[in-house]
């Protein structure tokens, strides 16, 4: 460990027999799965197991379901419980976890990989500033009065949907927990949430400060299991009025077809990318290698100072894959690039035997037919308007470099995608900025900057990206029926 850091910004010790939460949460209790089966959750740092985690399959859903359906019934303690007294409920969920930022942190890095101090201050501020953000709409969501012909009046009201299913990606756990989660409370919803099986601990974590700060039973409930199992039953469950889900594009249109073969549940889906990220010869070339480096391995240095190490080593800046099978199918796509001609600038090895951590790796000369232009893993272009290369990324420590020439080729090229989740402009002129990015299909345009997410800006894609928007006020709509009550005024009225 580095010396010199405060104790608050190193890892909390944690051994396997200290993790706590391991069952499933329903009605504010502890549950063993219906079935007796547990599965294993491991460091992908180290291969270890952490611990043994209690399998939610349909009948455990089916029970957290009705959970979820008695706490938002009419009547119920939730559902009588003016809206600010549900935003001081979020409020104090934030409190606690910046009581356990520490703890939560190294459970989010043990669990994924991911380096602690990322985990500290990316992940953990993320999401509570996301639940305060929401904390503070639940008493401010509210509808209209609207001019209607003659002795009409007429008013809208915003009424929860109800049961809401989740469905949370292992990429960020936690964070994508509050970006479903903070919304639906917000406005009144109950919610069943499935964690990744790859990273359940820090979603359990949560069901117990839940419990601690008041929320009343069945609000919340979490059934940590597998996609086909426990997942299928989310989103097919005919007692479950909206799922959001955050995932592959494959995934997300079984979750539709679901939900059309159901009940016609409302569906918000945030899915795959293809990101282009267009750096024209105008721009701070220095803030664009820093920028893109940051959307290709999520840190702000170039890829031969990253530091390759242990997650819970605050000086590590690049961690582990999640599992053998991304790590496969990562190391699969950078043979591709290999094999089809793109120019290896660096890496584009693993790391050591029988680990799951990978070089970042740099490609240039890529070209649009390649496979690690076209399969969907997160891809990042980077463009420079006299010729040189430009660049591509991988749900992975791997970035791609293509080149362009003019600026209608690079917003042409950017667009011929089935995805739009992301973009980025590097320029200096505002004109190219403003007009690239009216021109790019993509539900966020970032200009020069990267990853620059907040709770008050919406997130979702256009295309096979998804649908719908998840953050900011477009996402209360989200969770909300809009109820229109018109009354015919007459003497006695």
């Amino acid at each position: 460990m580095a010396e010199g850091i405060p104790a608050l910004l190193l890892p909390q010790p944690v051994k396997v027999h200290e993790v706590r939460h391991t069952k499933i949460f329903i009605n504010n209790e502890w549950h063993t799965s219906i079935s007796g089966r547990t599965f294993p959750t491991f460091n992908p740092a180290t291969g270890a197991k952490i611990c043994d985690v209690e399998e939610a399959d349909k009948e455990d859903v089916d029970k957290a379901v009705q959970a979820a359906r008695a706490a938002e019934q009419r009547g119920s303690p939730w559902r009588r419980m003016d809206a600010s007294s549900r935003g001081r409920l979020l409020h104090q969920l934030a409190d606690l976890m910046e009581r356990d930022r520490r703890l939560l942190a190294t459970l989010e890095t043990l669990d994924t990989g991911k380096p602690f101090l990322q985990s500290f201050f990316i992940d953990l501020d993320g999401s509570i500033k996301t639940l305060r953000y929401y904390a503070g709409w639940a008493d401010k969501i509210h509808g209209k009065s609207l001019p209607v012909d003659e002795s009409f009046m007429c008013f809208t009201k915003h009424e929860p949907v109800g049961v809401c299913g989740a469905i949370i990606p292992w990429n960020f756990p936690l964070l994508m927990f509050m970006w479903k989660m903070a919304p639906a409370l917000s406005c009144g919803n109950t919610v069943v949430i499935k964690p990744a099986e790859q990273t359940p601990l820090t979603a359990l974590h949560i069901g117990a400060l839940i419990k601690e700060a008041g929320f009343p039973p069945g609000v919340v409930n979490i059934v940590p299991g597998f996609g086909p199992t426990a997942g299928a039953s989310i989103a097919s469950h005919m007692d479950i009025d909206k799922v959001a889900f955050t995932g592959s594009t494959e995934i997300g249109q079984l979750i539709k077809e679901a939900s059309a073969k159901s009940n016609l549940k409302r569906v918000t889906l945030e899915l795959g990318g293809k990101n282009p990220c267009i750096v024209f010869a105008d721009c701070d070339l220095q803030l664009a290698v820093e920028e893109t480096q940051k959307g290709a391995v999520y840190n702000q240095e170039t890829a031969k100072k990253i530091v390759i190490g242990d997650p819970l080593d605050p000086q590590t800046s690049h961690g582990p894959q999640i599992s053998r099978q991304q790590f496969d199918k990562i190391m699969d796509l950078i043979e591709s690039g290999k094999e089809e001609g793109a120019r290896l600038e660096y890496g584009g090895s693993a790391v050591g035997e029988k680990t799951l951590y990978i070089q970042p790796t740099i490609f240039s000369g890529v070209k649009d037919h390649m496979r690690i232009a076209k399969e969907e893993v997160y891809n990042l272009f980077q463009f420079t308007t006299d010729g040189s290369d430009t660049g591509m990324e991988i749900f992975g420590p791997v970035q791609c470099i293509f080149s362009f020439k003019r600026q209608q080729e690079a917003i042409e090229r950017a667009n011929n995608s089935k995805y739009g989740l992301v973009s980025a402009v590097f320029t200096t002129s505002m004109d190219r900025a403003l007009t690239v990015s009216a021109a790019l299909e993509t539900g966020t345009v970032w200009i020069n900057c990267y990853n620059a997410l907040h709770a008050q800006t919406p997130f979702g894609g256009y295309k096979m990206s998804g649908n719908g928007r998840e953050l900011g006020e477009y996402a209360l709509a989200e969770y909300s029926e809009v109820k229109a009550v018109t009354i015919k005024l007459s003497e006695t009225l």
